[in-house]
């Protein structure tokens, strides 16, 4: 039996250029060729990259952010756009995988937005396109809710890779659709940030800690290596905020930032963390290391009672409206002389377009 792979990961602990796709979309290149000429073979990059994550919902009120709102959707990409056909050129001119998070703005509705994560091959193609299954909080302030497509491990040359989008990691029938298709890489994707509470009032969210336990616990069920890539807030992006509301600069500053970090298939963290800098880590995964600790639970092999528990996942990509256009025949056949009816009756064409 041949070995299963190994590879070098990256895990990208960067910020955006904040509300700028054009910008953002360079920077991702830039950064995509920095790894690749480290000898990463799969390129992980933080929760809607392009262009930002959208904290400002949780500092202000609705009423307050239309603007910013605006300008999310003006900057937000579509899967066919320019922005993203640059990344999978890119992605086939290195011959790396990238997983990329982008607020994907519908091809239908100016203001319809979802928190996206592609996974592009080496070749270029989008392998994965998945749509955030429920935005988190006031996240819904923003994007919409997605659909099951986007449930899908891609079975590459470097192992199986699968992908969820934050709080989604903590939805183990999300995780265990990705764990029942064979997933030996899972990647996780996370915001710089998740305030919940204004820091004088304790107990806000420990978005370290809680990231932390959700990677360790996917990798230890799965028994697959966990890649969590976490955004970064730069000063650039901290001063556009506090220069809106100077009470933010507080919450900003002692909300916890997020962490990104590598994590083997036993829980275990390997190697160092990103946190409160940006940059690049890079992990080996051995894919081959995922097959001893099967023997002791394999919750999708012998570690399951399938005559108990039964899980259907719709793959369906939803779509506003199926069309059907119905062309009939304009000419009648003419009347037999010996008959006043017709002879034969009408062809009918039906024409059925489904938007796709």
């Amino acid at each position: 039996m041949s070995r299963l792979p190994r590879f070098k990961a990256a895990a990208v602990h960067a910020a955006p250029v904040f509300l700028d796709k054009a910008a953002t979309t360079e920077k991702a290149i830039s950064i995509l060729r920095e790894a690749a000429r480290a000898g990463a073979d799969l390129v992980a990059f933080p929760e809607t990259y392009i262009p930002a994550f959208p904290v400002w919902a949780a500092l202000w009120a609705p009423i307050e952010n239309h603007d910013l709102f605006s300008r999310m959707a003006e900057e937000s990409v579509l899967i066919d756009g320019p922005e993203v056909e640059m990344l999978r050129r890119e992605a086939r001119r290195l011959g790396v995988f990238v997983s990329i998070g982008v607020s994907e703005r519908s091809p239908v509705s100016v203001g319809g937005l979802w928190n996206t994560n592609l996974l592009i091959g080496d070749d270029g193609r989008i392998l994965v396109h998945h749509r955030k299954l429920v935005p988190t909080f006031y996240e819904k302030m923003v994007w919409a809710a997605g659909d099951g497509d986007g449930l899908r491990v891609a079975d590459t040359r470097i192992g199986r890779l699968g992908a969820l989008i934050c709080g989604e990691n903590t939805n183990p029938l999300a995780r265990f659709a990705l764990m029942a298709q064979g997933e030996q890489v899972h990647i996780s994707s996370w915001p710089p940030i998740w305030p919940t509470r204004r820091p004088s009032d304790g107990g806000n969210f420990n978005n370290v800690a809680a990231n932390r336990i959700r990677a360790s616990a996917h990798s230890f069920e799965a028994k697959a290596f966990g890649i969590v890539t976490a955004g970064y807030m730069d000063k650039a992006m901290r001063d556009a905020l506090v220069e809106r509301d100077s009470g933010a600069a507080r919450v900003l500053d002692l909300t916890p930032r997020a962490a990104s970090f590598f994590v083997d298939p036993t829980g275990e963290q390997m190697g160092d963390a990103l946190q409160d800098e940006e940059g690049i880590i890079y992990a080996d995964i051995d894919i081959q290391l995922c097959v001893e600790p099967k023997q002791f639970h394999d919750v999708v092999g012998y570690y399951n009672r399938y005559d108990i528990f039964d899980l259907t996942v719709r793959r369906t990509r939803q779509q506003p409206a199926s069309f059907r256009d119905d062309v009939a025949a304009e000419v009648r056949p003419p009347l037999s002389a010996e008959s006043p009816e017709p002879i034969g009756t009408p062809d009918r064409v039906s024409v059925r377009h489904t938007l796709s």
